[in-house]
């Protein structure tokens, strides 16, 4: 498989780096002195070494974790950069869907929920459009894999991406970096803080990401009109430490974005296979939605705007700390997708035929997310460590879905959760370290119908007074339901040596029920998903080796998820609707390391193999074109019922990559005592992968791979940095995504990009 051989290739890169290396070292008989950066975690809410806490963590920082954002890329530049974590999105720059151990949801609606819970500065994010805040400033990435219901509360089941920015001291420093790349793609992050006042620091850290545009509609024949982006961020933060024993942190933020959503590419598949055709082309697409008078079209616009802010307080008493995190977010915005990706039947088709016109536009508006966490915690050296804490979530929003022959549509959507949990260690013995935890959660949604089809050409007519045709306006009833879950969990550490530890957990954790509306703006009904309840169990090692130059961790794992929720998107009529099956099962393991192998040298590798099955012997879902004008449009091959229904007991989990691989070399040639040449790449590989619930030919993927480069010179006297750096250098087109219900449509990843970037630091 391709996968396997470009994996041995990035393996013999690596090999030829060591051998270049250590030959150059040969005549240095010293022993090596340097060993790997000890890692801090707060997975657990307090700070710990990655190496003490029982759970499969994986860490991105520096140079890997920024290196990923040189091209001008979103937060899904995470995706498979950590074994067992994947990413992709059919909107765009916002509605990120994460998974981890292939436990995710496709679900492409703003209402949707994910068992992958975002945590940024241990603030929950938990709508699709708050998941995609930009990036920067940015200090540590843990990805937390497996349930974490205890600390963190229900949806994560699958587990959590927490990110911690930079925070506010009293010495002045800060750092401004500008790239320069393809399609004129300019980047700019930069920060600066320090002491305000004796007791008070402060620290401003801003984003700005362009693209132009560079994607012509063959259609209109507009040339460079789609594909660009320009988004803005910001965030300021005050420190204010008037005691040893008491602080508080201020976090205010900000996006501003215009681009393009997602780029839907018509029939870039021939029927009976997965390989892209020649309908397909990179800077080209066919797009006839919303055109004006002078026959230009909309061209998948998008623009997102949000702002939030929180506030931490601190205080230290008796052996205890008492901690409040008050957050608010809010955010509006709108994207536009001619989703059918082409125009036209017959011999006008392009890029092929399709047998209709789709085009739709989503409404975010009047987001607005409330929490607050307060908890006690023991703050000594004693064998027993504790903590207890009480949360509250309060959100509201509403999505207006507009069709073009439907019209209109808007639901309003509210969610409210409060929850008590509390988690304790004790050490004992020198060796055994024993945690366990439990939560209760009460988690309530509503969902209210408002408007209906305006201006929409729908089924269900009626004439008004004047006698003009109409919708008639369906009498939806209000949908509240409401669920009170325990989540819990027992892990052990044991240090079997000084250097290597075993580790076992057993966790529990639900995912809420869930409303989906979407259905209603195609005179559907809504859908509702009763909680799907995890247990999971895994098991590991966590090694610091050849005198802390290597750094090995591996963890394997089993869980099964009753009632599972699945998204069942698309088939012909393109409904969005929920549904639970009995079970889903998964097993697997991953592996990190990181290896010093010289002073000049440095390497890491991941890999992790998922198994997952679904579980339900009756369980159907519409498969593409199911509709009798459209069926077999692609080929299914899972069993069918007479209406054409596919069975999926036994099919993986969409969007789940059965193994993922990644590796990263840094290579440096010192040049006298003030700087260095350096060499670094990335290499990030996808196994097979499943895009939908059924099984078909063209949807499934594999052997996808990305690979980056920067050349560079790092000086530390002056403290700047001057690298060339590459993104996707091979050019791969990458299947990420597709859409089911006329035609065969595909999304595909972002193209190659050059640049050039320059970094200055100060302190």
């Amino acid at each position: 498989m391709r996968t396997h051989k470009l994996a041995t290739l990035a393996l013999a890169v690596s090999a030829a780096f060591s051998t270049s290396a250590i030959a150059q070292d040969a005549q240095n008989t010293n022993k090596k002195e340097a060993g790997l950066e000890k890692i801090t975690v707060t997975a657990q809410k307090r700070t710990q070494s990655i190496q003490e806490v029982p759970i499969s963590i994986a860490t991105l920082n520096g140079e890997e974790f920024e290196s990923l954002f040189s091209g001008g890329g979103d937060i899904l530049e995470l995706a498979v950069r950590v074994p067992g974590l994947y990413a992709e999105s059919s909107n765009g720059r916002v509605a990120p869907r994460f998974y981890i151990r292939g436990l995710g949801n496709t679900d492409f609606d703003l209402a949707a929920s994910q068992p992958v819970s975002i945590v940024m500065d241990e603030v929950v994010m938990e709508n699709v459009v708050l998941k995609s805040f930009p990036l920067f400033d940015v200090q540590q990435v843990e990805v937390l894999r497996g349930p974490q219901g205890t600390l963190f509360g229900r949806n994560t089941t699958a587990g959590i991406v927490k990110f911690d920015t930079v925070k506010p001291t009293q010495d002045f420093e800060g750092y401004a970096e500008l790239g320069y790349g393809s399609y004129n793609t300019v980047n700019f992050e930069g920060a600066v803080g320090g002491a305000l006042a004796e007791n008070l620091s402060g620290r401003i850290s801003v984003l700005s990401q362009d693209r132009d545009d560079y994607i012509d509609n063959g259609f209109t024949g507009q040339d460079d009109v789609i594909g660009g982006f320009d988004e803005k961020a910001w965030r300021a933060q005050l420190l204010w430490e008037p005691t040893t024993d008491f602080s508080a942190l201020l976090n205010v933020h900000g996006r501003e974005l215009k681009g393009t959503a997602s780029i839907f590419r018509a029939n870039v598949f021939d029927k009976g296979s997965n390989d892209l055709n020649e309908n397909y082309d990179r800077t080209t697409v066919w797009y006839d939605g919303d055109l004006d008078g002078d026959g230009n079209a909309d061209n998948n616009p998008q623009e997102y705007s949000g702002f939030g802010s929180s506030l931490k307080l601190s205080y230290l008493f008796d052996g205890m700390e008492l901690t409040s995190i008050t957050a608010l977010e809010t955010a509006d915005g709108f994207s536009l997708g001619d989703v059918d990706g082409g125009t036209g039947s017959g011999d006008t088709a392009k890029p092929a035929p399709i047998p209709f016109t789709a085009v739709t536009q989503d409404n975010m508006d009047d987001l607005e997310q409330f929490t607050q966490e307060i908890r006690l915690a023991s703050n000594t050296r004693a064998a027993l460590n504790w903590q207890l804490g009480a949360f509250f979530f309060d959100s509201s929003f509403n999505v207006t879905s507009i069709d073009g022959l439907y019209g209109a549509t808007t639901v309003f959507h509210e969610n409210t959760t409060w929850a008590v949990f509390g988690q304790s260690s004790y050490q004992v013995n020198d060796k055994l370290n024993i945690t366990g935890g439990i939560r209760y959660t009460h988690d309530d949604k509503s969902l209210r119908v408002g408007q209906q089809n305006v201006d929409g050409d729908c089924n269900f007519l009626d004439f008004n007074q004047d006698g003009i045709p109409e919708c008639i306006q369906q009498d939806y009833d209000p949908i509240d339901v409401d669920d009170g879950q325990v989540s819990y969990e027992l892990s052990a550490n044991y240090n079997l040596t000084d250097d290597i530890s075993l580790f076992a957990r057993y966790a529990n954790g639900f995912r809420a029920q869930t409303i989906q509306g979407r259905d209603v703006a195609f005179e559907g009904s809504p859908s509702v998903a009763d909680a799907e309840t995890i247990n999971s169990v895994e098991a590991g090692f966590k090694s610091d080796l050849l005198e802390d130059t290597l750094r090995l961790n591996v963890a394997a794992f089993y869980y099964t998820v009753d009632d599972m929720q699945f998204s069942a998107i698309g088939g012909g009529n393109n409904f969005t609707a929920l549904v639970n099956a009995d079970k889903g099962d998964a097993y697997g393991f991953e592996v990190d390391a990181e290896w010093l192998a010289t002073d000049q040298l440095s390497l890491t590798a991941g890999y992790s193999y998922n198994h997952t099955e679904i579980k339900d012997d009756n369980l159907t879902v519409q498969p593409c074109g199911s509709s009798a004008d459209f069926a077999g449009n692609c080929t299914v091959m899972d069993p069918r019922t007479d209406s054409n229904q596919a069975f999926i007991d036994g099919n993986p989990f969409p969007q789940a990559p059965e193994t993922i691989f990644n590796f990263t070399a840094r290579y440096t040639i010192p040049v006298g005592n003030d700087g260095e040449f350096f060499v670094f790449t990335d290499w990030a590989f996808q196994g097979e992968t499943n895009l939908f619930l059924y099984d078909a030919v063209e949807f499934k993927t594999d052997d996808n791979f990305e690979g980056g480069l920067r050349i560079g010179y790092d000086n530390f006297v002056d403290n700047y940095t001057i690298a060339f750096f590459g993104r996707n250098i091979t050019d791969e087109d990458n299947v990420k995504g597709a859409i089911d219900f006329n035609n065969l449509t595909g999304i595909i990843n972002e193209p190659r990009i050059w640049g050039i970037e320059a970094r200055f630091s100060f302190y």
